[in-house]
């Protein structure tokens, strides 16, 4: 494995930190018009469309989610932490345990104490075949190595879900059990889509990771520009465009080395 890219000094980046109190709002309710959606069309005979409205739902609140992780939401950390535990609940699963987790993974860099970037040296099929056993490996990996506070916030991640899960079951009703067959399914495949995407490939090149540009990057909502993330984690996703065109133009090689997660969708290859 190559050594892995470090930032480059001649990028300035300290400008691109502070969000206005609108892009506050923005990042902060990101994922609710995907879940309202979601839950009307389940709701609705239209129900089977619930589910690509659920995907987009999940992929707001793993930004958002990964925005409370590094703090760069512009809020005191214990609203950032209060917030991990909401998405919790509503995510069904352990965000300390991700949250724990993925710091590991920007410490380690795709090495042997990175349990979260082991995925991007999978095959497809291997990770795939993995997801239902990547969340609970992540809350084994926290509970074992995080320490006291960190099981303290597990814990109270673990209630919320399951108040969660006895809402949805006890009211029967249907769009709330679809809603948590969704986040069952969702949960299961965040080894692919949140990790294996974005790294596969790149541990033999060195490359932080991997970085799409065009129409697919904006689908995304802006969570494959990993790459520029890896190297300025404090720079919040939204602002990650416009590091990464200071990159391709002042990082000398930058944009020739640069890995696409989708090449035949990306505008510069």
């Amino acid at each position: 494995m190559q050594p892995r890219e470090t930032a480059p000094s001649q990028v300035q980046w300290q400008d691109l930190l502070n969000l206005s109190t609108w892009q506050k709002a923005v990042e902060l309710t990101l994922p609710l018009p995907w879940l309202a959606l979601s839950l009307a069309l389940y709701a609705s005979p239209l129900w089977p469309l619930g589910a690509a409205a659920s995907f987009m739902f999940f992929l707001c609140a793993l930004r958002l989610n990964h925005e409370a992780i590094h703090g760069n939401l512009g809020l005191p950390r214990r609203f950032d932490i209060a917030l991990l535990h909401l998405l919790s609940a509503v995510m069904m699963g352990c965000n300390s345990s991700v949250a724990w987790s993925h710091m590991q993974h920007h410490r380690h860099a795709m090495g042997p104490g990175d349990l979260e970037g082991h995925c991007g040296h999978m095959s497809a099929a291997e990770v795939l075949l993995y997801g239902p056993l990547f969340p609970l490996d992540l809350i084994r990996h926290c509970w074992q190595g995080g320490g006291r506070k960190w099981r303290r916030r597990m814990l109270r991640d673990g209630l919320g879900v399951a108040v969660a899960v006895a809402v949805c079951l006890l009211t029967g009703l249907d769009f709330l059990l679809l809603h948590l067959a969704a986040m069952a399914v969702a949960q299961c495949l965040t080894a692919f889509f949140a990790v294996w995407i974005t790294h596969q490939g790149t541990a033999h090149s060195g490359l932080a990771g991997r970085s799409q540009r065009g129409i697919l990057a904006r689908l995304a909502y802006l969570m494959f520009y990993h790459r520029e993330h890896h190297l300025f984690p404090k720079v919040p996703v939204s602002r990650l465009p416009h590091l990464a065109a200071r990159l391709d133009a002042k990082a000398p090689g930058y944009a020739r080395t640069r890995q696409p997660v989708v090449p035949w969708l990306d505008p510069g290859t």
